[in-house]
């Protein structure tokens, strides 16, 4: 039986004009069958553990237009936190797309390539096909190339030592 077939709308923010997020599959706690096939209940963008969430994420290419110059921070975060729930704390204000999740992520690159930086500097190129598993890693995504960067990814809540945990 197929519960549904629509077009998913991305989610799009004042802070990341040009990135879209599609999220299409979650859950807060581990599923349970049978079940009627409906999505489960989940509130924030990333899971806590026993949670998962499924989707894809678009990156511009570096250079695209960003924020606005004179946008109103406050009012911009708090777009992102009602479109985006819990994404902005995870987030390193003062290094612009650091975070660390208490997450195991699962991404795959559908188009397009990116960059994954991570501690110290450490940096990947990731091509179409290409596959990672971040385990609770401090990373950051950025497009280096001329077209969108398109990836899917498969989330998990975990544990994390450094990391109070989801709520």
């Amino acid at each position: 039986m197929f519960v549904s077939d629509e077009q998913v709308r991305p989610v799009e923010t004042q802070l990341m004009p040009s990135a879209e997020f599609h999220q299409l599959w979650g859950g807060d706690i581990t599923p349970t069958f049978p079940d009627d096939g409906a999505m489960p209940a989940y509130r924030g963008y990333f899971p806590p553990i026993g949670g998962f969430r499924f989707g894809v994420f678009s990156i511009p290419p570096a250079g695209t237009a960003g924020p606005p110059e004179n946008i109103d921070v406050p009012a911009a975060l708090a777009d992102t936190e009602e479109q985006l729930p819990g994404l902005v704390q995870y987030m390193e204000l003062d290094n612009p797309g650091m975070h660390t999740t208490d997450t195991i992520d699962f991404d795959i690159v559908l188009e397009g390539t990116v960059v994954l930086e991570v501690d110290r500097g450490a940096q990947v190129t990731l091509r179409p096909g290409d596959t990672v598993v971040q385990n609770g890693t401090r990373h950051r995504w950025s497009n280096t190339g001329d077209t969108v960067a398109r990836l899917a990814y498969l989330i998990c809540g975990a544990a994390h030592g450094g990391i109070a945990a989801s709520s």
